[in-house]
């Protein structure tokens, strides 16, 4: 077996999995991140891990144990509401575990846990990457460094410094933005908001806008104020002057009910701006000795699939377990990792796409009310949710 390290550019949950999963085979990593410290920057979210995928791949990292640990009990509860605050669905929790919700910086410190001490380089910046021939490359990082890799793996999401190797796609503004916010404690200092999102998922959706929220396990409210605009709207406020930047948004959703209004005007602390991206649906690329890409850097999507995290871990651990099983050849690995990946891929970012236009089209919620009724009809779990 080749004791060759792997180099990882990104501490992600795909990145973090794929080393995870090396480790469990004895294939030695080192992982380059950005960030100085684990605790450099929030991890957003909750996420909803699925059986088929996400799973899957925590099972080959050998951590199934301690994520039922981080589980959240009643998160997997959704609330379907239109703009003038109608319930339309209001869900509880299965409780089946076939995509029970997770906090995303839980289920990181999981992995960073798994790992051997000195994995994770932190505070590492790529700045560039040249090929050197015969699959190697060489790394450049900010302050001089270099190193000159094996195997190189980008898993630095959207706006990975290693996919220009491979292939010469940009993820493009898909024409939705959203502005991030929390609302902490909100059982005892926001309950009216509180009663809005309930217990798990909340989806309030009207004509290219919506409310998507989740309540976290510490008791906060984590929402994605969604608004069709056009590119560098975002770009075009000033979201540090929070008062104004509120106000902007209330008139937003001047004709909604007003306990939408609420989600906005109680927001503590920052807002957060973000324009979705995505890369093509069918992005893929030619095979090149000595590097691959995974999670976002491959295949970043609108997270109205649900998909994002799942497909990341999902394939850190193939391309692992592909390493692992043709150790005398890395090529072969490579080149069966890829196509399944494309192939994954391709279907969920086509999901994501066509999700995004119902949620937000001028029949919503009621496109995506129709889309889990023939989903339950079919009986295929929907797969909607933010990730």
């Amino acid at each position: 077996m080749t004791t060759t390290p792997v180099t990882i550019v990104g501490a992600g949950l795909g990145g973090l999995t794929l080393a995870r999963v090396l480790h469990v085979h004895g294939i030695p990593a080192t992982v380059y991140e950005l960030d100085a410290s684990p605790e450099a920057r929030t991890q957003g979210g909750m996420l909803d891990i699925h059986d088929y995928n996400g799973q899957v791949a925590i099972h080959a990292a050998g951590l199934t144990d301690e994520f039922r640990k981080l589980i959240h009990p009643g998160g997997e509860a959704t609330r379907i509401l239109d703009q003038h605050g109608t319930v339309h669905t209001d869900e509880q929790d299965a409780g089946d575990g076939t995509r029970p919700e997770v906090d995303r910086g839980d289920l990181r410190r999981m992995l960073l846990d798994s790992l051997p001490a000195g994995t994770i380089a932190w505070g590492s910046k790529v700045t560039g990457v040249r090929t050197l021939g015969g699959g190697r490359h060489e790394l450049a990082f900010a302050g001089g460094r270099t190193v000159r890799t094996g195997l190189l793996v980008g898993a630095d999401g959207a706006w990975s410094r290693i996919r220009p190797l491979l292939s010469d796609a940009q993820p493009a503004y898909t024409g939705m933005s959203f502005i991030e916010v929390d609302l902490r404690d909100a059982d005892r200092r926001h309950p009216g908001p509180a009663r809005t999102v309930g217990g798990g998922m909340l989806f309030a959706l009207g004509s290219g806008r919506g409310f998507l929220a989740h309540r976290e396990t510490d008791g906060s409210l984590h929402i994605y104020i969604a608004l069709r605009k056009p590119a560098g709207w975002v770009a075009g406020i000033d979201w540090s002057a929070t008062d104004q930047a509120k106000a902007l948004l209330v008139e937003e959703f001047r004709d909604w009910a007003p306990e939408f209004h609420a989600l906005i005007t109680e927001a503590d602390g920052a807002l957060i701006p973000r324009t979705i991206n995505a890369l093509p649906v069918e992005h893929r690329w030619e095979r090149v000795p000595g590097v691959t890409l995974l999670g976002d850097a491959a295949h970043v999507m609108s997270p109205f699939a649900g998909e994002g995290a799942n497909l990341a871990m999902l394939d850190g651990a193939e391309l692992g377990e592909a390493l692992a099983a043709h150790p005398e050849d890395q090529e072969r690995a490579l080149l069966a990792y890829e196509e399944a990946l494309f192939t994954r891929s391709a279907a969920a970012a086509g999901e994501a796409a066509r999700n995004l236009v119902l949620c937000f089209d001028d029949r919503a919620p009621h496109s995506l009310l129709d889309q889990f009724a023939a989903y339950e009809a079919g009986s295929a779990a929907p797969n909607q949710r933010a990730s």
